[in-house]
């Protein structure tokens, strides 16, 4: 028998469908949950969806996580007041933050793919896991407000991703501790 590289496989087992849809859902409430709290922050405050998006990838690998943000983002699309400060719809997807919010799919997809690879336990390899997804998430962050503000390159990276990135460095710690403790209490438990 081998050996779950998940902690959602661990804890769960047998990924059926009623499970992985269970997830989905919980998974994509915690997100908009965590797009509502505010982290006041010089010179502007920041969220919580990255630090629920790394603990998704982290926890349920790369394809179940990236359903779950594009979920997340289809029940924005429609209306339901998942974004940061309760907005939603179409065109604030389509506004200023909408290359983070599409970058959250490759963000969640490619940080679960870290951890089927081996970076799933240990911290300092779920750290990892965790950072260099959200330090991608600038790439098509940046370049989307490049495309839908005046801003040039240097002016979105300096209102995009340099005031954000140590907090996403302490966030992807968070979530290396988070999982590595849930990954500690299973072990305990025996399972």
């Amino acid at each position: 028998m081998t050996r779950p590289v998940t902690l959602s496989h661990a804890l769960l087992g047998h990924q059926t469908l009623l499970r992985q849809a269970g997830l989905v859902i919980a998974g994509s409430a915690l997100v908009a949950g965590a797009a509502q709290v505010s982290v006041p922050m010089i010179p502007v405050p920041m969220s919580l969806q990255t630090l629920a998006v790394s603990l998704i990838g982290l926890t349920y690998g790369a394809r179940l996580a990236a359903i779950t943000l594009l979920v997340y983002l289809a029940e924005g699309a429609l209306g339901l007041p998942v974004f940061s400060n309760g907005a939603a719809g179409l065109a604030y997807l389509m506004g200023p933050t909408g290359g983070f919010l599409v970058g959250f799919v490759l963000m969640a997809f490619l940080t679960g793919w870290l951890v089927e690879r081996g970076l799933g336990q240990g911290i300092a390899r779920l750290f990892l896991a965790a950072l260099v997804p959200a330090m991608l998430l600038y790439l098509p962050g940046v370049a989307w407000l490049t495309l839908v503000t005046p801003l040039d390159l240097s002016g979105a990276a300096s209102a995009g991703a340099l005031p954000f990135v140590l907090g996403d460095i302490v966030k992807s710690a968070v979530a290396a501790l988070i999982i590595a403790g849930g990954w500690e209490a299973l072990r305990r438990r025996g399972g």
